[in-house]
C-alpha cells in the first residue's frame, strides 16, 4: 500500500477547523485533524509541503514517515509544521486501523478502560448565571464541569478584576454543583505569577480537579516559581509541539496534568510517547480538545489505552455538529465518551459535504487592558 493523495480541508463550520485527508492506492483513507486555531492557511501549506515529502510511502510505516516530517528537511518542525504533521499522523493511524480491521485504540495496547469521562465547558457573566449553567451540565449527566478566568469587559482583561471574580464564580460553582462534580477552571494563560499565586490559593479551600495554563507558556522557569507556592492541581501543555518542548514540564514534575494537544504536539504517536513518560512521574493525562469530531476521536484512543488518564475536554458533543462532514461520530452518553468497535478512528468523512463550507478569514479573538495594551486571549 502506497500513500497517493493528503488533501488539506480547511472549513468553516461556525468557526474554522482543519481536516486532512490521506489517500492510498488501495482504496482506504484516513483522516485528520490539526489544531493551531486562526493558523489554518499556514497549517494547510504546511501540510501541501510535507505532501511532496511522503507521497509514496508505505502508510504503515508511521514512525519512519513521522519523522521524515519532523527532521526531513533538516530544520526541525515548529508549531505550524507539527499541527500539519498532527494532522497527517491522525489518518495514518486511521489508516493503519481499517487496514487492519481494529479500532486504533486496539494498536496502541488496547483497552484499559470501558469509557473515558470528559467535561464540557461553562459560561456565564455572573456568579448566579455560571452556577446555574454548572447545574444544568450535571443535570445532563457530566461529571466534570469547567469555565474560563475571565472579565465582564466585553474584549477588556484586567487581572485584579478578574482574579476577584474568578473566585467569587468558583465559590458559586461549588455551592451549586456539590462535592461529588469535578471542577476545573482555566486561566488561558492570563496573569502574571503573583496574581497566579493569589487566586490558586484562594481557590484550594473550594478542591478544585485542576487549575489549567497558569501562566504564560513560553518561560518554563516560571512554572518553577508557582509550583513553590501552589499545592492546587496545576494543568498545562497545550501550547507545546513535541516531547522536547514537555521535558522540563514532566522531568521536573512541574505539573499534575498534561493538556497534551494531539493536533498540535505531533499526533497520535508524539501523545502516546508523552504520555507514557507522563506515568513514570505520575501525571495524569486531560488531553486538549477545542476542535472537531476528528480530534475527539483521537483524544478517545488514546484516553482508552493509557493508565493515567484524568479528563477528557469535550466542549462539542459528538453528532451535534458537522453532521453532514462528518456522518458517522463517537458516541457520547452520561459524561462519557465510549470506545467505538469501528475500524480505524471511528469516524467517516464526506469529502463534498466539506467542501460547501469554505474556510472564512476572521480576526483572531484578542483582550486588551484598559488603557488599550494587548494582553492574553
Amino acid at each position: 500500500m502506497k500513500i497517493t493523495a493528503i488533501k488539506p480541508y480547511p472549513v468553516n463550520a461556525g468557526r474554522n477547523f482543519m481536516f486532512v485527508k490521506v489517500e492510498t492506492d488501495e482504496g482506504i483513507y484516513g483522516i485528520g485533524e490539526a489544531g493551531l486555531t486562526w493558523k489554518e492557511l499556514a497549517v494547510t501549506e504546511a501540510v501541501n509541503h510535507l505532501a511532496k515529502m511522503i507521497i509514496g510511502e508505505d502508510p504503515m510505516r508511521i514512525e519512519h514517515i513521522w519523522q521524515v516530517m519532523l527532521r526531513g528537511a533538516f530544520f526541525p518542525g515548529g508549531k505550524v509544521i507539527c499541527s500539519a504533521m498532527s494532522a497527517i499522523d491522525i489518518a495514518l493511524w486511521d489508516i493503519k486501523g481499517k487496514a487492519l480491521g481494529v479500532p486504533v485504540y486496539n494498536l496502541l495496547g488496547g483497552l484499559v478502560r470501558n469509557k473515558v469521562v470528559c467535561y464540557p465547558h461553562i459560561g456565564g457573566s455572573s456568579a448566579e448565571q455560571i452556577a446555574e449553567n454548572a447545574q444544568k451540565k450535571v443535570a445532563e449527566g457530566w461529571k466534570f464541569v469547567r469555565f474560563g478566568l475571565g472579565d465582564t469587559g466585553g474584549n477588556i482583561f484586567e487581572p485584579s478584576r478578574a482574579v476577584r471574580k474568578g473566585i467569587e464564580f468558583f465559590s458559586a460553582v461549588r455551592k451549586a454543583v456539590g462535592d461529588d462534580t469535578e471542577i476545573c477552571l482555566d486561566i488561558h494563560t492570563r496573569l502574571d505569577p503573583h496574581d497566579t499565586i493569589y487566586l490558586c490559593r484562594a481557590l484550594e479551600e473550594y478542591r478544585p480537579y485542576f487549575l489549567e495554563d497558569p501562566i504564560r507558556s513560553e518561560n518554563m522557569n516560571t512554572f518553577h516559581q508557582i509550583r513553590r507556592h501552589i499545592s492546587a492541581p496545576i494543568a498545562a501543555g497545550e501550547h507545546y509541539a513535541t516531547k522536547w518542548e514537555f521535558r522540563e514540564l514532566i522531568e521536573e514534575e512541574l505539573i499534575n496534568y498534561a493538556r497534551i494537544d494531539l493536533c498540535i504536539v505531533g499526533g497520535i504517536t508524539e501523545a502516546k510517547k508523552i504520555a507514557n513518560w507522563c506515568e513514570t512521574h505520575y501525571i495524569n493525562l486531560a488531553p486538549h480538545n477545542p476542535l472537531g469530531p476528528v480530534s475527539a476521536s483521537a483524544c478517545l484512543h488514546l484516553d482508552l489505552s493509557c493508565t493515567n488518564f484524568g479528563v477528557q475536554e469535550l466542549p462539542l458533543m459528538p453528532g451535534t455538529a458537522f453532521k453532514d462532514i462528518f456522518p458517522i461520530q463517537v458516541e457520547w452518553k452520561d459524561g462519557y465518551l465510549l470506545p467505538t468497535d469501528k475500524p480505524g478512528l471511528g469516524v467517516e468523512f464526506d469529502e463534498e459535504s466539506a467542501k460547501k463550507y469554505p474556510y472564512k478569514e476572521h480576526a483572531p479573538a484578542q483582550f486588551f487592558r484598559e488603557d488599550g495594551a494587548l494582553t492574553n486571549w
